[in-house]
């Protein structure tokens, strides 16, 4: 029995789609467990590119089981898009369950999540505005609309008491015209037909699957430093993108888990507002930028891009007790004559490996560097780590040994085939 937690062990967009499908392979069930389809995963198969939003990476795997747990956050239209344009490719998606806890996105979530921003202005925390944030807020006050609500009889009369407080403050806060009832309730009624057949008690599922010995892969989304309470804070998700999100979220025990892999790339990016120390605002900024083809892939935003940042990966190690390190893009620092890394930070004079929780602390962080040799060789055709250039395994090895966790696969392409086990 195997059951693995996969996170991101940066700000999110490290590579995590494809790790997944590559691991999914060998396991049954594949679950997201947090989040909504603010995420974004990026899986190639063949000449094929397809991005996923909620749906787990495993959908490709016909003998696989999907699960979306209750921690999760669910736009029906937005899953059912992603649904529909699956089943247009030809992917099955019968092998997909989604969990009656899960809460629901409605309108009044993107309404309120646009017209928050809208007001903040130039202190807008730049969330994707696709109600992710507000319906976690439901959640937490205790009057959030789920999965099972969604199909109840008593479904009108639910959404009636809660859309009548949300228009009171679209109306009197925000001077907004209110949400039609009966608009959103035969919209949704539509979806809750639609999705029926998918619902299930998805704890009780991945339980009785792990006492079976099955192998379950948890697939996380975002990643470490965009946690709600670990991150960036303000600048983060809703929800919890660490390894103790998917015990919360799918509804097992923390003790029933055998791994956690952390994923990072070879350097740092970010997307959105807060401070980033290894930030470079230079040409070879903009040459990891063009070369990773770093944009995102739920928001069309192109990403920051820096030197990789050891202070966060050992941060990462620590907050979600990662057992395993892969280390992605390898390929994209190819052609740099040198390249950097930050092994600490100097903060008021003083030097600390330790990742600031204040924000204002993170700004006056001055990364301390670490320089190593570049490399000139296009890596994207081998197949056999031994084979990499010395460069390349001086670089993962210091990686290792400062991270203090074992690197296990490297990745030098987007596809599957081009993951290198160590």
């Amino acid at each position: 029995m195997a059951v693995i937690g996969l996170v991101g062990a940066q700000w999110g967009d490290e590579g995590k789609g494809k790790l997944i499908d590559i691991l999914a392979e060998k396991a049954d069930i594949v679950v997201r467990a947090q989040g909504g389809d603010n995420a974004g995963h990026t899986v190639v198969i063949g000449d094929e590119v397809y991005k996923l939003h909620l749906i787990p990476s495993g959908i490709f795997y016909k003998n696989k089981q999907n699960y979306i747990a209750g921690g999760t956050v669910i736009n029906p239209s937005s899953i059912l898009t992603e649904m529909d344009n699956l089943v247009k490719r030809g992917i099955c998606i019968d092998n997909l369950r989604i969990d009656s806890r899960a809460h629901v996105i409605f309108p009044y979530h993107k309404r309120l999540d646009e017209l928050s921003e809208k007001v903040k202005g130039n202190a807008s925390i730049g969330t994707t505005k696709k109600g992710i944030g507000p319906c976690y807020m439901d959640k937490t006050e205790r009057v959030g609309l789920r999965i099972c609500d969604l199909i109840s009889p008593n479904f009108k009369e639910k959404l009636a008491y809660v859309l009548q407080l949300k228009n009171d403050i679209i109306q009197k806060i925000y001077n907004e015209k209110p949400l039609n009832l009966e608009e959103i309730y035969n919209e949704y009624s539509v979806y809750a037909k639609r999705l029926a057949p998918f619902i299930a008690d998805t704890s009780a599922l991945i339980y009785e699957a792990i006492k079976q010995n099955k192998e379950v892969l948890f697939e996380g989304a975002q990643g470490t430093l965009l946690d709600l309470d670990m991150g960036t804070y303000p600048y983060v998700t809703s929800s919890h993108p660490t390894s103790g999100g998917f015990s919360t979220g799918a509804g097992i025990g923390p003790t029933l888990f055998n791994q956690i892999i952390g994923v990072s790339k070879s350097y740092t990016t970010r997307v959105g507002m807060g401070p980033f120390p290894t930030e470079l605002d230079d040409e070879v900024g903009k040459f990891i930028q063009t070369n990773g083809n770093e944009v995102g892939t739920t928001t069309g935003r192109t990403r920051r891009c820096g030197w990789l940042d050891l202070v966060i990966l050992r941060y990462a190690a620590r907050v979600n007790g990662l057992t395993q390190l892969v280390i992605n893009k390898l390929d994209t620092l190819s052609s740099l004559k040198s390249l950097k890394v930050c092994t600490a930070y100097e903060l008021d004079g003083k030097v600390t490996t330790d990742f600031p929780a204040d924000l204002a602390d993170l700004e006056r962080a001055r990364p301390i560097y670490k320089e190593f040799k570049g490399w000139d060789e296009d890596l994207t055709q081998l197949t056999d780590y031994n084979k990499l250039p010395k460069a390349v395994k001086d670089y993962i090895e210091f990686i290792e040994k400062e991270v203090g966790v074992r690197v296990s696969m490297v990745g030098v392409g987007q596809g599957r085939n081009q993951n290198l086990i160590r």
